[in-house]
């Protein structure tokens, strides 16, 4: 780390787990394929959905509200929203944020775009502004919201989902300290998946897990050339990557093994993915896929629960955006880590969802597909089994109640 920048970094970190999911072998049953696809390659155990009056707005603020206390609302000058799933073109989730978490009005904020990188790269801006002194002892709040499209049916119907996550960026950095001098960053224009209408998601497998590991290859070549690192597995103690679904992780990990000083055979390097990386996927394989928050899932599920993580462990972190760019970084964990993500009792959130049957799920996915780009509609707030009175009513959460002109109405439950 070098010594004239601040220390700077991830504060606090939390993730909204949404109120409903799917079994992904209750799924996989109903479209006659091996239920071994999802659990045992794809790694996937279960999605998370939302009703009618949740969206990438809600998501984001009550992923947001779970971590910014009156205390923050003064000191928050800096608010970024990463997403691929922004309900406007022009009008940014950010305003929202900024309006029903309270904060002052001399707050700059907006989106950032580039597929699943774009929450990673809000956090480097932010990272970034806080270690310039530009406003000194002020803070930004980074917030990564997506949900998937409809995709009834087709073959990667197991890796989409739903899922914001927050994070306060500060020169506390309680749980995760980021090293800004060594990033290592890549980027090629390439046609992976992408959502090129407001109703369309399109994907190509081949280039897009290609597209991963030439970017995975080039970030980390541009990290080494920064940093000097010469021993990948001595220099970190743990291992993050980009989840698009957990299986794709081990196909990260033996990649830059490969690149190491010593030959490991499958069994060998599994055996490593284990000890190094695997707990990462605890909460990924619950929530499906999340695009941009899927790094940082992955960063909550490593911190509560791998039982020899430690502070001061230097951990490597990969996120990876189609289209395409890419982050190789460093970061050294916080004293207060492990007691941060604990006291947000995620597992006990993703608990609480109400799972919902193939034919609940199916009705669900048309209803939303069908509000998209519709100027006036309202939402029914009843139905799912009495969902809204069970996880919303008085608790505060921000839903959606209609849409009227186009103008989104929303309210605190």
């Amino acid at each position: 780390m070098s010594h004239h920048r601040p220390r700077v970094g991830i504060e606090r970190i939390t993730a909204y787990p949404c109120t409903l999911s799917l079994d992904m072998k209750l799924l996989a049953e109903a479209r006659d394929h091996d239920p071994r696809h999802p659990l045992e390659e794809l790694w996937v155990r279960e999605r998370s959905l939302n009703p009618a009056w949740e969206d990438p707005v809600t998501m984001a603020v009550n992923a947001a509200l779970q971590i910014v206390g009156p205390e923050d609302r003064k000191d928050i000058e800096l608010v970024i929203v990463g997403t691929e799933s922004s309900v406007d073109f022009g009008k940014p989730i950010s305003t929202y944020v900024q309006r029903y978490c309270g904060l002052t009005a001399n707050c700059r904020n907006f989106e950032t775009k580039h597929a699943c990188y774009g929450g990673t790269g809000g956090l480097m801006m932010a990272a970034h502004w806080v270690a310039s002194g530009a406003a000194p002892g002020k803070k930004a709040l980074v917030v990564c919201t997506d949900q998937s499209r409809v995709h009834l049916g087709q073959p990667w119907e197991y890796v989409l989902g739903a899922a914001a996550t927050a994070m306060l960026v500060s020169a506390q950095p309680d749980v995760l300290e980021i090293d800004l001098d060594t990033c290592g960053y890549w980027t090629q224009e390439i046609f992976d998946t992408y959502r090129p209408t407001s109703t369309k998601e399109v994907g190509h497998a081949d280039t897009s897990l290609y597209g991963y590991l030439e970017a995975l290859e080039g970030a980390y070549d541009h990290f080494v050339a920064r940093s000097g690192m010469v021993d990948y597995d001595a220099e970190f103690a743990r291992h993050i990557y980009h989840v698009p679904f957990g299986g794709m992780t081990f196909r990260a990990h033996r990649a830059l093994l490969r690149r190491g000083p010593h030959e490991m055979s499958l069994r060998e390097a599994k055996a490593h993915f284990e000890r190094k990386s695997k707990h990462a996927l605890r909460y990924n394989s619950r929530f499906g896929g999340t695009y941009t928050s899927a790094t940082f899932i992955a960063m909550l599920g490593l911190i509560d629960a791998d039982p020899e993580l430690r502070a001061g462990d230097k951990v490597s972190i990969f996120s990876y955006g189609s289209g395409s760019c890419a982050e190789f970084y460093r970061a050294t964990v916080g004293e207060r880590a492990r007691e941060q993500v604990a006291g947000q009792r995620l597992a006990a959130g993703l608990d609480r969802r109400m799972p919902l049957s193939i034919a609940e799920y199916e009705a669900l996915e048309r209803q939303r597909a069908a509000h998209i780009d519709q100027s006036d509609y309202e939402v029914d707030q009843s139905g799912l089994r009495g969902l809204y009175e069970r996880a919303y009513a008085g608790k505060g959460r921000l839903v959606l109640d209609a849409v009227r002109g186009f103008q989104r109405e929303y309210r605190l439950s």
